[in-house]
């Protein structure tokens, strides 16, 4: 579901390339028309821009955008222009190949996609790297985290709203016992009941859990598990829950305090603007009493603001 706010565009996409070609000749480029062009298109729009371009000038538009623009801006207009699989998957890859392997990006893209967003993103995966995602992951990652990305990754879940009460019963006490009731933890039966269950299915375990033993799941899940794994998990059930309020949070703690987090501010908005950004707007205003956009006008300076503001559309 789109929620770019924006105007019926009018100009073709092949204007709309001419405008960028114009934007790019002559001394240093018009980013403020850069930025106004494709802040403001759909996935297809973009798709079409980049296909008139290649067309009419025999030149890669992401690789013109590349020697363009720079820094902050750079980054998220090159993953604003993909379409949102192949997103995912460079996402993840580049988080792989950060000096430190930054795992929480990769986690947080596999936990929080459904069954079907993340069969599109391990095929773009598989054609864009040459590499199975699996097989990064086995290399790449190690532990409980490894086997839940994995199970995750490999497993069919249902995605539609039917849930089996008494199934939930029955895995509410599985967890019980596997963590909260027993010294140490069986990591088995979480990543099992995790990764095989749907996302209706597991928050009526949470809600079963919470009817039969008082407290949270989310609660025994971080008492119970620790680093990565533990993200991994609370991803999952979160996303299952109200996957607008876990990227409010998201967004809100990569922007707390001394500095941003800018990779994770971009990752965030530029994924999600086009499936359900009007409902974290809302769950960040409800939460922090300040809107998104205010956050991110704080935080954020330049064309890179300019960007990411065109994406969160107005502030109502």
């Amino acid at each position: 579901m789109s929620t770019l706010s924006v105007p019926p565009v009018l100009t073709s996409p092949r204007d709309d390339a001419i405008q960028l070609y114009r934007a790019f000749k002559g001394l240093g480029c018009d980013t403020a028309a850069v930025v106004n062009i494709l802040s403001h298109r759909d996935v297809t729009q973009r798709s079409f821009i980049q296909h008139e371009y290649k067309t009419m000038y025999s030149e890669d538009l992401l690789k013109r955008l590349k020697s363009e623009l720079s820094g902050k801006l750079e980054t998220a207009v090159l993953l604003w222009m993909l379409d949102p699989a192949e997103r995912d998957a460079t996402v993840i890859k580049q988080a792989f190949l950060s000096g430190v392997t930054n795992l929480f990006a990769a986690t947080e893209v596999i936990c929080s996609r459904t069954p079907s967003q993340i069969q599109l993103i391990k095929q773009n995966y598989h054609s864009k790297f040459g590499v199975l995602l699996e097989q990064d992951i086995a290399v790449l990652t190690s532990g409980d985290n490894k086997e839940l990305l994995l199970a995750y990754l490999s497993t069919h879940r249902h995605e539609g709203p039917e849930v089996d009460r008494e199934m939930a019963l029955k895995d509410a006490k599985t967890l019980f016992k596997a963590g909260e009731k027993k010294l140490g933890t069986d990591e088995k039966k979480f990543i099992r009941i995790f990764s095989e269950r749907s996302r209706a299915q597991l928050a009526a375990i949470s809600s079963a859990y919470h009817d039969m033993y008082g407290g949270s799941l989310k609660k025994a899940v971080k008492s119970e598990t620790s680093g990565e794994f533990e993200h991994g998990l609370l991803t999952i059930l979160k996303c299952s829950q109200n996957p607008a309020k876990y990227f409010a949070k998201v967004l809100h703690q990569a922007m707390k305090g001394l500095g941003t987090n800018d990779t994770t501010v971009i990752r965030v908005i530029v994924t999600r603007t086009e499936i359900d950004m009007h409902y974290i707007k809302a769950e960040y205003l409800r939460k922090y009493k300040k809107s998104l956009n205010d956050a991110v006008q704080s935080e954020t300076s330049g064309h890179y603001r300019t960007f990411l503001l065109s994406l969160l559309g107005p502030s109502h």
